[in-house]
Parts: C-alpha cells; sequence; structure tokens
C-alpha cells in the first residue's frame, strides 16, 4: 500500500507533465500504481476492509464468552462442537479487534517523591546454594524513594520477628526514618483490611511508632505504587544472587551488605546522579533515630530436658546438668539465645543458629568430662548385711553384680536369705567353689550347698549296727 507521501509525490509530478513511464523511473513505483493514483485524485490511502471469519459467529462468540467465562479455548471447542469452521488464532484476533474479554491498557503512574518521603519495602522469594545445597530464601529489601539507596537481607523465612529485625538494621544502615513505609498487603504487617482501609497488627504499629514511621499498603494490583522496590528484586536476582555461593546466612547477609554499598555508589543513567550522592540531601530531611534501639526479640518458656538442652525453632542448646527439668525462659534475638531459670542463677548465652535443622549446640562447660557424670547408686541394705555377716563373700558379690541373670537387688536378697538359713562352712565352701568355676546362678549355688550340708553333717555309718539291747 502506498502512504501518503507516495501518493502526494505521483500527482505532483503528473502535474508537471511527467509521464507514467518516467513516474516510475523516479519513484521506483509500479506503472499500475502510479494510474490507480492518478485515476482517483486522493491523497488519503483507501481503508482496507478484510472479511473476518468469524463475523458471522458473532452471536454465538458473545454468548459463549459469558458462559464459558471468558475462556478462549472453551469457546472454540463449543463453536467446532457446533459446526463451526473457525481457526483458533481467527477467533483470537476477532475478539481482540472487537474488544471482546480485552481488558483496556491502563498507562503507568508517575509519583514523585520529596526526599525523606517513603521507603518501599517488600519480600520475594529466590533460589540460592548456602552450604553447597541449593534452598529457598526470603529476600527482604527497603529502598528510599527519593535517593534510589536499596539496602536488603535474606532470610529463611520471613515473621514479625525477622520483620522487625530487618526493619531495624535497614533504619540503621540508612541512619533515619521516612515519613511513610510502603508495603504490600502481607498478613506479617495487616490485620485487616487493604490499601487505604489497611490497619496494621497492633505489634507492629507500636514498632513503628517508635521509630516515627507509619506503615501505609499500596492498592491491591497497583503494583507500580511499589515500583522501586520491585525492580530491586529482578535486580537482586540478576546481579546479586547469579553465580554467587554463600557458606551460611551470615557470610550471605555479610556479602549483600557489600553489594547494597557498591551498587548505591555506582551512577545511575535514570537517576544521572549516584544514589549515595542523592541520599546526601535525603538523610537531612530523614526521622533521627531513637537514642536507645532495642534489639528485636521473642521470648520462649521451655522445660530443660532430660539430656539438658532447650528447643527453640527444632534446635537444641545446651544449659547446665543441674537445670534438667526445671522451667526456663529463653530470649531469642537475631543474634543471641539467651536462657536463664533464675536471678540466682547466671544466664547462658548462645549464638543463634539462624537456620535450623534439628541440631544441637553445646557450650564446652555443659559438656559432661568422663567420671563426672552420675554417681552410680550406693550400695544397697543387702549388701550391708552380706558384708559385715561375711566379709569374705566381698570377691563373689562384687562379680555377681554384674553378673548375675536375676536383677541385682534380688540376687543379693537370696544370697542374704542363704547367709541366714545355712551354717557358714558350707556356705562359704560352695560360694569359693561357685566362684572359681564362673557359677552366678544362685538356685544352683544353693543345690550345691545342699550338697555339702548333707555331705558334712548327715554321713551315716556303713559298719555300724543298730543295738538297742542292754
Amino acid at each position: 500500500m502506498l502512504s501518503r507521501e507516495q501518493r502526494t509525490a505521483i500527482l505532483e509530478l503528473h502535474k508537471q507533465g511527467l509521464g507514467t513511464r518516467a513516474i516510475k523511473k523516479q519513484l521506483k513505483i509500479s506503472r499500475g500504481a502510479i494510474k490507480k493514483v492518478v485515476r482517483s485524485q486522493n491523497l488519503e490511502p483507501p481503508p482496507i476492509v478484510r472479511a473476518m471469519k468469524a463475523e458471522v459467529y458473532r452471536d454465538e462468540i458473545l454468548e459463549l464468552h459469558t458462559t464459558c467465562k471468558g475462556n478462549r479455548a472453551r469457546i472454540h471447542e463449543e463453536l467446532q462442537a457446533q459446526g463451526a469452521e473457525l481457526s483458533y488464532s481467527a477467533l483470537t484476533a476477532f475478539c481482540r479487534r472487537e474488544g471482546i474479554g480485552v481488558k483496556p491498557i491502563i498507562p503507568a503512574g508517575s509519583y514523585p517523591f520529596e526526599p525523606g518521603q517513603e521507603m518501599q519495602h517488600d519480600t520475594s522469594p529466590h533460589r540460592v546454594r548456602i552450604g553447597g545445597k541449593e534452598r529457598k530464601i526470603q529476600t527482604a529489601a527497603a529502598v528510599l524513594c527519593h535517593s534510589r539507596m536499596i539496602f536488603i537481607q535474606c532470610y529463611p523465612r520471613f515473621r514479625r520477628f525477622e520483620c522487625k529485625s530487618f526493619l531495624t538494621e535497614a533504619l540503621r544502615y540508612f541512619g533515619g526514618a521516612c515519613e511513610v513505609v510502603m508495603i504490600d498487603n502481607t498478613h506479617v504487617v495487616v490485620l485487616r483490611g487493604n490499601g487505604k482501609t489497611m490497619i496494621p497488627v497492633p505489634e507492629m504499629e507500636a514498632f513503628s511508632h517508635r521509630f516515627g514511621f507509619l506503615f501505609r499498603a499500596h492498592e491491591i494490583g497497583d503494583a507500580n505504587r511499589s515500583a522501586h522496590v520491585e525492580r530491586s528484586f529482578w535486580h537482586v536476582e540478576r546481579n546479586f544472587l547469579a553465580g554467587r555461593t554463600f557458606q551460611d546466612f551470615r557470610d550471605l547477609n555479610r556479602q549483600a551488605r557489600a553489594w547494597c554499598e557498591r551498587k548505591n555508589s555506582s551512577y545511575k543513567r535514570h537517576l544521572r546522579a549516584k544514589p549515595i550522592d542523592l541520599f546526601a540531601l535525603e538523610r537531612t530531611r530523614l526521622r533521627p533515630l531513637p537514642a536507645h534501639i532495642p534489639q528485636p526479640y521473642r521470648i520462649h518458656h521451655r522445660t530443660v530436658s532430660v539430656e539438658g538442652y532447650v528447643s527453640i525453632d527444632t534446635h537444641q542448646y545446651s544449659v547446665p546438668p543441674d537445670w534438667i527439668g526445671r522451667r526456663v525462659q529463653a530470649l531469642e534475638t537475631q543474634e543471641t539465645i539467651e536462657i536463664e531459670t533464675s536471678r540466682s542463677k547466671p544466664t547462658v548465652t548462645h549464638q543463634r543458629v539462624i537456620d535450623p535443622h534439628h541440631g544441637k549446640t553445646t557450650l564446652p562447660e555443659h559438656r559432661i568430662r568422663r567420671g563426672q557424670g552420675r554417681k552410680r547408686k550406693q550400695s544397697g541394705r543387702e549388701e550391708k548385711l552380706l558384708l559385715e555377716m561375711a566379709p569374705e563373700l566381698g570377691p563373689y558379690i562384687k562379680d555377681l553384680k554384674s553378673k548375675a541373670k536375676k536383677q541385682t537387688t534380688l540376687a543379693l536378697r537370696q544370697l542374704l536369705r542363704m547367709a541366714r538359713e545355712y551354717p557358714r562352712e558350707p556356705l562359704r565352701g560352695a560360694v569359693q567353689r561357685a566362684h572359681h568355676y564362673g557359677l552366678y546362678d544362685l538356685d544352683r549355688v544353693e543345690t550345691l550347698l545342699l550338697r555339702l550340708i548333707a555331705e558334712e553333717y548327715f554321713q551315716l555309718d556303713p559298719d555300724g549296727d543298730d543295738d538297742d539291747s542292754d
């Protein structure tokens, strides 16, 4: 199709007296097209009218669009079931041209921000290699909307505790707080409502009052309202996390802070400046931080296990052995776990395991050395009585306690009964013989004892005669 400029040139050359061949040579246009323009004497190109195959099915398409809930694949299936010879591409092209099921495109808004006016905060899941294993993490980001200063940290999960810890670190990094912290409609901060009607959780509202800012949520679906922080996640995934490996979460967050320092000091073409240079002005407009910034914490009440450990988030932390069975209070901060049982006892402090996996942390002073474990139970009453009655049975009693088939207490009681009921000499002989041959079955020892008694005390004279005469 010839453009308006080409048609104008053809008519001008025709008025100058040039023929069709000369115009063709000058403009490189076919003679047939030149003749059509000269005959029509119209500068505007004729509209192209194409008959659309789906036009004859307009009513059916509008009806099916409602019943099929706007699913074009289902509309196409139903049309084919009705005998319509229509391709899927022809159906979608017709819907686009006629605006059937097409949402109008809304231009993106522009949101200018004054220094210190707003900070945007959000989280996004990513996959990264930590300790040689690929795993899912939550990346938290905070961006100052005027200077575009960015601060990120990563966590295995993101709860209110991590949210308060992250915002505390971010505000310390920036050296102040903006008037507003813009968030999405996350349950971590939101109690109920969304957008302008959002009401924060009392715990998070008290946290914001401490630093002098307000939580606000953008309307659902209005992603442009938090575009600065949303775009930072794309940069984190494509730049910071790409090709990097980390030992643990502490190493990951150290490298994340160093990466933020480099990016905040680099030139941005869309800003025509460095964020750190723009931050020099914005920092003077930030609300100052309180003189004392308390560390966010969580309190846990636990009972010390029989192994001498306190379990927090599936990870076990050691305490002194004499705390076993006691009720303790554990104070969890971002870096430490402080466990205490009473004011008279010293507090036990552990380094917090950020990513627990059913492991154990034992302090050196809580390890029980060999020979310093639980003392063995002292000798029982039966053993004491036996040693008082027959001290010579001591070696046999010592081996009997470890090698007897019966329970130790029952075996000692049986031996004590034998010492009380039978003469001393046969008992000593039976025990010595049993000890010599390693016999610790007291039933058999008692049989041996009875045999010795029978041989010594009940011997009959085979040559003697019973003489009842005078």
